[in-house]
Protein backbone atom coordinates (compact mmCIF):
# COMPACT_ATOMS: atom_id res chain seq x y z
CA UNK A 1 0.00 0.00 0.00
CA UNK A 2 1.43 3.45 -1.10
CA UNK A 3 1.69 6.29 1.62
CA UNK A 4 -0.44 9.08 0.76
CA UNK A 5 0.94 12.10 0.34
CA UNK A 6 -0.57 15.65 1.55
CA UNK A 7 -0.44 18.48 -0.77
CA UNK A 8 2.50 19.50 0.93
CA UNK A 9 4.59 16.93 -0.12
CA UNK A 10 5.09 15.61 3.77
CA UNK A 11 3.64 11.85 3.87
CA UNK A 12 0.89 11.41 5.63
CA UNK A 13 0.40 8.41 8.69
CA UNK A 14 -2.30 7.22 10.16
CA UNK A 15 -4.25 8.50 12.49
CA UNK A 16 -2.86 9.02 15.93
CA UNK A 17 0.37 7.42 15.20
CA UNK A 18 4.09 8.98 16.14
CA UNK A 19 6.12 10.40 13.05
CA UNK A 20 9.31 9.86 12.69
CA UNK A 21 10.08 12.87 14.38
CA UNK A 22 8.18 12.04 17.19
CA UNK A 23 9.31 8.67 17.83
CA UNK A 24 13.57 9.89 17.27
CA UNK A 25 12.26 11.87 20.05
CA UNK A 26 11.31 9.89 22.30
CA UNK A 27 13.60 6.47 21.57
CA UNK A 28 16.13 7.48 23.74
CA UNK A 29 13.46 7.00 26.93
CA UNK A 30 12.62 3.74 25.93
CA UNK A 31 13.81 0.52 27.73
CA UNK A 32 16.16 -2.00 25.73
CA UNK A 33 15.37 -5.40 25.52
CA UNK A 34 17.44 -7.31 28.15
CA UNK A 35 17.30 -11.33 28.65
CA UNK A 36 14.44 -13.22 27.82
CA UNK A 37 11.69 -13.25 25.29
CA UNK A 38 11.45 -10.98 22.29
CA UNK A 39 9.64 -8.06 22.99
CA UNK A 40 7.30 -6.40 20.31
CA UNK A 41 8.21 -3.05 18.49
CA UNK A 42 8.41 -0.07 20.47
CA UNK A 43 7.10 1.98 17.99
CA UNK A 44 4.05 -0.45 17.02
CA UNK A 45 3.56 -0.56 20.96
CA UNK A 46 3.39 3.25 21.41
CA UNK A 47 1.54 3.72 18.25
CA UNK A 48 -1.44 0.83 19.51
CA UNK A 49 -1.22 2.58 23.05
CA UNK A 50 -2.03 6.17 21.59
CA UNK A 51 -4.72 5.14 19.46
CA UNK A 52 -6.68 2.93 22.56
CA UNK A 53 -6.04 6.46 24.02
CA UNK A 54 -7.08 9.01 21.87
CA UNK A 55 -10.23 7.03 19.91
CA UNK A 56 -11.40 6.10 23.44
CA UNK A 57 -11.97 2.16 22.30
CA UNK A 58 -11.66 -0.61 24.67
CA UNK A 59 -8.06 -1.90 24.43
CA UNK A 60 -9.42 -5.14 22.90
CA UNK A 61 -10.86 -3.17 19.59
CA UNK A 62 -7.55 -2.09 19.45
CA UNK A 63 -6.58 -2.80 15.14
CA UNK A 64 -4.43 -6.19 14.91
CA UNK A 65 -1.79 -3.88 13.35
CA UNK A 66 -0.55 -3.03 16.60
CA UNK A 67 0.30 -6.81 17.93
CA UNK A 68 -2.03 -8.37 20.80
CA UNK A 69 -3.88 -6.09 22.81
CA UNK A 70 -2.94 -7.73 26.04
CA UNK A 71 0.79 -7.35 25.64
CA UNK A 72 -0.39 -3.64 24.60
CA UNK A 73 -1.93 -3.06 27.30
CA UNK A 74 0.57 -5.02 30.00
CA UNK A 75 2.84 -2.60 28.58
CA UNK A 76 1.12 0.43 28.96
CA UNK A 77 0.68 -0.46 32.74
CA UNK A 78 4.11 -1.49 32.95
CA UNK A 79 5.40 1.87 31.64
CA UNK A 80 3.17 3.91 33.47
CA UNK A 81 3.41 2.70 37.28
CA UNK A 82 7.65 2.81 35.95
CA UNK A 83 6.97 6.63 35.57
CA UNK A 84 8.07 6.40 32.35
CA UNK A 85 5.55 8.69 30.28
CA UNK A 86 5.73 11.53 32.47
CA UNK A 87 9.75 11.62 31.75
CA UNK A 88 8.79 11.28 27.90
CA UNK A 89 6.33 14.44 28.50
CA UNK A 90 9.07 16.43 30.40
CA UNK A 91 11.54 15.40 27.94
CA UNK A 92 9.41 16.68 25.03
CA UNK A 93 8.57 19.77 26.95
CA UNK A 94 12.21 20.83 27.54
CA UNK A 95 12.95 19.39 24.06
CA UNK A 96 10.47 21.65 22.32
CA UNK A 97 10.72 24.61 24.40
CA UNK A 98 14.63 24.84 23.58
CA UNK A 99 13.75 24.57 19.50
CA UNK A 100 11.48 27.61 20.48
CA UNK A 101 8.54 25.35 19.09
CA UNK A 102 5.95 26.02 22.33
CA UNK A 103 4.26 29.15 22.09
CA UNK A 104 4.16 30.61 25.52
CA UNK A 105 1.71 33.05 24.64
CA UNK A 106 -0.91 31.07 24.30
CA UNK A 107 -0.68 29.81 27.75
CA UNK A 108 -3.17 31.25 30.54
CA UNK A 109 -3.31 30.56 34.27
CA UNK A 110 -6.56 31.62 35.59
CA UNK A 111 -6.99 32.01 39.14
CA UNK A 112 -10.43 33.13 39.54
CA UNK A 113 -12.90 31.12 40.23
CA UNK A 114 -17.40 31.44 39.88
CA UNK A 115 -19.22 30.25 42.60
CA UNK A 116 -22.12 28.24 41.78
CA UNK A 117 -25.81 29.50 42.47
CA UNK A 118 -27.05 27.23 45.20
CA UNK A 119 -29.38 25.21 43.56
CA UNK A 120 -27.47 24.67 41.29
CA UNK A 121 -25.26 22.39 43.72
CA UNK A 122 -28.80 20.62 44.82
CA UNK A 123 -29.91 23.07 47.76
CA UNK A 124 -33.37 22.26 48.81
CA UNK A 125 -35.66 25.31 47.98
CA UNK A 126 -37.69 27.74 50.16
CA UNK A 127 -40.75 26.32 51.00
CA UNK A 128 -40.40 22.65 49.55
CA UNK A 129 -40.92 19.38 51.34
CA UNK A 130 -37.74 17.32 52.56
CA UNK A 131 -37.53 14.05 50.67
CA UNK A 132 -38.17 10.84 52.42
CA UNK A 133 -35.42 9.76 53.75
CA UNK A 134 -34.38 6.30 53.05
CA UNK A 135 -34.13 2.79 55.50
CA UNK A 136 -31.24 0.50 54.93
CA UNK A 137 -32.34 -2.70 54.18
CA UNK A 138 -33.30 -5.54 56.87
CA UNK A 139 -31.40 -8.29 54.55
CA UNK A 140 -28.18 -7.56 52.83
CA UNK A 141 -28.91 -10.45 50.35
CA UNK A 142 -32.54 -8.74 49.27
CA UNK A 143 -30.69 -5.32 48.58
CA UNK A 144 -28.29 -6.55 46.37
CA UNK A 145 -31.08 -8.36 44.88
CA UNK A 146 -32.75 -5.39 43.75
CA UNK A 147 -30.13 -3.49 42.73
CA UNK A 148 -29.91 -6.21 40.01
CA UNK A 149 -33.37 -5.71 39.21
CA UNK A 150 -33.59 -1.80 39.04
Amino acid sequence: MAKQVRRSGAPRGRRYELSDEGFERLAPLLPTQGRGGRWNDHRTTLNGIFWVLNSGAPWRDMPERYGRWQSVYHRFRRWTRAGLFERMLRRLHVQLDDDGRIDWSVFDVDGSNVRAHAAAAGARKKGAKASPTTTPWDDPAEALARSFIW
